[in-house]
């Protein structure tokens, strides 16, 4: 009996792209490949691509040339090339590299065991198609072994906001929901096979409206449709717009208990000149209401964003304005970046901030973000607090979890992964908290 064959996935970028590799791992796993985490053990060789970082295809193509050692001595060996960046260069990526074998975009890669074949054949392929079929049908069911106490879902993809410094809306396409339905047998599925915790993903996950069996759902409503699945005790959705944060998901987050206490709402600015020029359709004081109306409904609700800083045009005064909308808020976590251009983005056209300037702004954003951090996990000291154990620690007995709050915590105990158990915060670290099994 021959030795299966071994797929090495590289997953760059987001939490879609890391659930995307799983999917495509089971997809391979059908066809009779596992999965190892050594590139030269490898038949086969997918780099899961992410463009929104700065020069996200240059980085790719330097990951690429670095494989070309492990093609020449090992000529069988396949080597893919999937998701944004693949949907973004398509047929430029097998003129530029041509030891790479596929490229499949990130609404086509249920394809990829077919195409594997026809690389196995010596046939390049290029699929960056928007299929009509969903991609979800054709894929294979979800195998036990793989499953970790806590599991990504894709329910929403797309994006149709359009904003002037984002690539998503060309490289995944326009925003669409999948059937509430295909959502909750996936989710039972999931719990099935020992998963306590599932993460509702989309690019625009509020916007979800999947048709239902009853009319379309709302993410509010596909949330408490998911609260009653027994077995299933936490749900957490990301990344959301503010312009999609309705009312009865606002009310979800101060009815459901099972609906974690964590959210991330990207706002990107706290300047309205900026957020016009960004096409964003919302003013800092809409984002300030919103967040004011969250709390109302979940006073402990942790707060997460996303920030630019040096977008074209971009002043002191409007640097000055997002500090004063970070301070207002007061972000238990937060991600910020330097603007970079994407090419075929509405930016891309506009002169930049000076690299000095955006550094130094990014730097000042950074350190006061840093600050909220470490003040919100210090605050957790003392606090009980329910931990979803996940795996073991690097010290012996010593387990690690996440908190309803998403903190990473570090506790000594025989807790098995998968068990849920009050712990009572006794330290924080800069990235994690420690604790102790809280007295019954």
């Amino acid at each position: 009996m021959s030795a299966p064959k071994k797929l090495y996935i590289k997953t760059y970028g987001c939490q879609m792209n890391v659930y995307d590799s799983e999917r495509m791992a089971e997809a391979m796993g059908a066809e009779g490949y596992v999965t190892t985490e050594v590139a030269e053990e490898a038949d086969m060789v997918l780099l899961n691509t992410c463009h929104i970082r700065e020069k996200a295809a240059e980085k790719v193509y330097s990951d690429l040339g670095r494989l070309r050692p492990l093609k020449l001595a090992k000529p069988d060996l396949k080597i893919g090339v999937a998701g944004c960046v693949a949907q973004a260069e398509g047929e430029e990526i097998l003129k530029r590299m041509p030891l790479v074998d596929l490229v499949v975009g990130p609404q086509s890669y249920h394809r990829l065991p077919a195409m594997a074949k026809a690389a196995d054949a010596g046939e390049k392929t290029v699929d960056t198609d928007f299929p009509e079929e969903d991609k979800f049908d054709h894929l294979p069911e979800r195998p036990k072994a793989a499953m970790r106490p806590t599991a990504f879902l894709t329910v929403q993809e797309g994006c149709d906001k359009f904003c002037a410094f984002c690539v998503v809306p060309y490289t995944r396409g326009s925003e669409v929901s999948r059937p509430a339905e295909r959502i909750m047998k996936e989710a039972r599925g999931l719990v099935e096979k020992g998963v306590r915790e599932i993460t509702l993903l989309g690019q625009n996950v509020n916007a979800y409206h999947g048709a239902g069996p009853d009319g379309d759902w709302s993410l509010a409503r596909l949330v408490r449709e998911l609260a009653k699945v027994d077995g299933l005790e936490r749900i957490r959705y990301t990344t959301s717009h503010p312009n999609d944060m309705e009312d009865d998901l606002i009310a979800a987050h101060g009815e459901e208990a099972k609906l974690m206490p964590y959210l991330h709402l990207p706002v990107q600015s706290g300047s309205d000149r900026i957020l016009k020029a960004m096409a964003r359709k919302h003013t800092a004081d809409d984002y300030l209401r919103l967040i004011e109306k969250i709390r109302a409904a979940r006073p402990d609700m942790m707060m997460s964003g996303d920030f630019i800083v040096g977008f074209p045009g971009e002043t002191d005064a409007d640097f000055d304005a997002t500090m004063a909308l970070i301070r207002a808020v007061n972000y238990g976590m937060a991600y910020s970046f330097k603007y970079s251009a994407r090419p075929g983005t509405p930016a891309a056209e506009k002169l930049p901030v000076p690299a000095e300037i955006a550094d130094a702004r990014l730097q000042t954003l950074q350190a006061l973000i840093t600050g909220q951090q470490r003040a919100a996990q210090e605050a957790m000291v003392g606090r009980e607090v329910s931990v979803l154990f996940e795996k073991p620690g690097r010290l012996k007995g010593q387990m690690v979890g996440k908190s309803d709050y998403l903190h990473a915590v570090h506790v000594r105990t025989d807790a098995a992964p998968g068990e849920i158990r009050r712990v009572r915060i006794t330290a924080s670290a800069p990235n994690s908290l420690a604790g102790e099994i809280a007295a019954e």
